[in-house]
């Protein structure tokens, strides 16, 4: 059974996914436009039940879309904004749309379904049989726990033989434990250089330690390349579709709207996860058996080839997991453990900004609550760093371009949430519209490609944009 009609306008399309996926998943049926104008005219055609509007949108101001929506179709509205902020701006909402609500980016997106409720009431939701998840092999050697699950996932690839791994990752050695056990802590340590990843060593052992994989045919089928067009479309809910460079913009949606959910990014056979938690993301998961925690050791210089071979010829028999044999044999110390685990959720996360292909997919499972071990990894550092780390040269130059740039007025994040370099603060305060890239390099006085890099980053960070 369909759901009222609700239309939904933001000229964000990353956050105008989930929040589709957000009203999809609880009974409504949303009508996505990036749009104000097209958006108008498809609510003429089809009536919604409500309206929930941006307030800046490229065509024309939420506000015009709202007065039609209020005169000429009845509907309630809400409105939601990133720009115009204080209680002014809703007092004025609420008093010349007769707004429901004024929701300030980012806000709680339960909050927003909780207001729709009130007024527009849910269609009942058929049950729907669902299959148990399947085991990934993963180690994360978290704690002593059943390891972590990701449905309908069930290949473990020894290495993502299309990433390019030419390049060592560097990672600051500083790690925010958000919550383990209930509390939270700050562990420090030297600053770790991640080899590329390399194939793991064969195991020693000539039995498999789980059933065979099921036939293809029982695996849903991945998402088509253009399940998710950048133009979105009526009546579409683009939660899945090509990753493209969108991986920021999908990080900063789940901030907009506070969400709990997971982000999950498959190319070929490879699938990451990431748990986010409130918006921020909290864990991730790799099914490549180069990600898991003894190969990752080996990455970092903590243990060796033959030690990790050592350690999982001792695991595999017992069913015990490699870091904990690693802490019998002396390697591993247990806050060593902790920070090292940390390290490598923090890797999984950086590795998905080198990706240029593949494929997401959003849901709201509420999985991150579970885990053990939560880290407290703001979105806006974990993109400013993934850009600048993982980005080539010639994909900076393509995102760019050559044209004049200026500060943006729809800022997502704080700037006191981004670690700015002083040179790099003076940079954004330059960009008025009128330089180019060319003088921005020129005004930065610093290496082309270290300039490229912080402009790339603050385009998606949406602290900059094209003037």
């Amino acid at each position: 059974m369909a759901g009222p009609k609700i239309l939904l306008v933001d000229d964000n399309t990353e956050l105008l996914a989930l929040l589709a996926k957000m009203l999809e998943d609880a009974g409504y049926t949303p009508m996505p436009f990036s749009r104000g104008k097209p958006a108008l005219e498809k609510a003429r055609l089809e009536r919604p039940a409500l309206a929930v509007l941006d307030v800046l949108l490229p065509d024309v101001m939420g506000y015009e879309v709202a007065a039609a929506c209020r005169k000429e179709l009845s509907i309630p509205v809400v409105f939601i904004t990133g720009v115009f902020k204080g209680g002014r701006h809703a007092t004025d909402a609420k008093l010349k749309y007769d707004a429901l609500g004024y929701f300030e980016k980012p806000f709680e997106a339960s909050l927003l379904l909780e207001a729709i409720a009130k007024v527009v009431k849910p269609a009942k939701k058929e049950k729907r049989k669902t299959n148990p998840p399947s085991e990934v092999a993963i180690d994360i050697d978290v704690d002593a726990g059943e390891e972590p699950a990701v449905d309908d996932f069930d290949v473990t690839v020894e290495v993502d033989e299309r990433a390019d791994g030419s390049d060592p990752m560097e990672l600051t050695g500083r790690i925010n434990i958000k919550e383990i056990g209930g509390l939270s802590a700050t562990l420090s340590g030297a600053k770790l250089t991640a080899a590329p990843a390399h194939a793991a060593p064969p195991p020693p052992r000539k039995t498999p330690s789980r059933p065979p994989a099921p036939s293809p045919k029982s695996r849903p089928p991945p998402p088509p390349a253009d399940a998710a067009p950048r133009g979105v479309k009526a009546s579409e809910t683009p939660s899945a579709g090509t990753l493209g460079d969108n991986l920021p913009a999908l990080f900063t949606a789940f901030y907009q709207a506070q969400k709990t959910g997971e982000l999950s990014l498959t190319r070929g056979k490879v699938r990451k996860v990431v748990y986010f938690e409130h918006g921020q993301p909290v864990f991730a998961l790799s099914n490549v058996a180069s990600d898991r925690f003894g190969q990752f050791l080996v990455r970092v210089g903590k243990i060796t080839d033959p030690q990790l071979a050592e350690a999982m010829a001792k695991a595999r028999p017992e069913k015990r997991r490699t870091g904990d044999v690693l802490l019998d044999m002396g390697l591993l110390k247990e806050t060593e453990k902790l920070y090292y685990v940390g390290q490598q959720v923090k890797a999984i996360i950086y590795s998905l900004f080198a990706w240029e292909d593949g494929q997401y997919r959003i849901t709201f499972q509420d999985r991150a609550t579970a885990q053990a071990l939560k880290l407290d990894l703001p979105p806006a550092m974990i993109i400013l760093r993934g850009v600048k780390k993982l980005y080539k040269p010639d994909r900076l130059r393509r995102l760019v371009g050559e044209g004049p740039l200026r500060a943006s007025r729809d800022l997502p994040y704080q700037l006191s949430e981004v670690p700015l370099e002083p040179w790099e603060a003076q940079l954004l305060a330059a960009l008025d519209g009128t330089k180019t890239v060319k003088d921005a390099v020129a005004f930065a006085r610093r290496p082309e490609n270290a300039v490229l890099a912080t402009l790339a980053a603050l385009l998606a960070l949406r602290f900059v944009e094209r003037a």
